[in-house]
């Protein structure tokens, strides 16, 4: 799994995927100010790294979650690369939404699955976890069996660590924080001097800057 991850980091930072920008921090949409901005949507735009992100997914799930009987997808990141993932094992796919709708039949969780099916949710992109878990959430009391989650990737933030183990669902990623920080480091696109803020951001993201 390591060797994935590194490899996998080493592709994001190829298709400019991740960027690293230390001096010239971004402003997520929370507020917090970050040296990193990730956007694995752009996978999808490169056919052999998109067949890549899906069937390592695949690899997780069938190592992880083979009792798994449908794929949920969580809106709107990971909705194309979960039904890609459905799709090459042969289940059933649904996407949840971050709020059900305020018309027409006000889903949130669009697609049929059958109630008390054991679901696999695929996301794109973990921060804090908190959306991610919603998603969780709205699975849970629609009436299914989350057996587990996998990732594209992670910041690692321990917050969200925190939070996947009260709500009791286990977390599998392509890549992390760290991978891309090491690989940015070995092939130049980051500095030496630049790891330890980065290092100092991941420590305390909500206050950095």
């Amino acid at each position: 799994m390591e060797a994935i991850k590194q490899l996998f980091a080493q592709k994001l930072l190829e298709v400019k995927a991740v960027k690293l920008q230390p001096n010239e921090p971004f402003t997520w949409a929370s507020g917090w100010k970050s040296p990193i901005y990730t956007d694995n949507r752009k996978t999808l735009s490169f056919p052999r790294l998109r067949s890549f992100v899906k069937l390592e997914l695949c690899h997780l799930i069938q190592q992880h979650f083979p009792e798994a009987e449908a794929v949920a997808g969580v809106a709107t990141g990971a909705i194309a690369q979960g039904a890609l993932v459905a799709e090459e094992l042969g289940l059933p796919f649904s996407y949840v939404r971050p709020k059900p709708k305020d018309h027409g039949m006000g889903n949130q969780i669009e697609g049929e699955i059958e109630r008390g099916a054991k679901v696999v949710v695929v996301e794109d992109l973990i921060s804090t976890g908190g959306s991610s878990l919603k998603a969780v959430e709205a699975l849970r009391q629609y009436g299914v069996e989350v057996v587990g989650m996998v990732a594209s990737f992670t910041y690692g933030f321990p917050v969200a660590e925190e939070a996947f183990q009260q709500a009791g669902v286990q977390l599998f990623t392509l890549s992390d924080y760290e991978h891309v920080v090491s690989e940015a480091a070995k092939t130049g696109y980051i500095k030496e001097a630049d790891l330890p803020i980065l290092a100092q951001w991941r420590k305390n993201p909500a206050e950095w800057g």
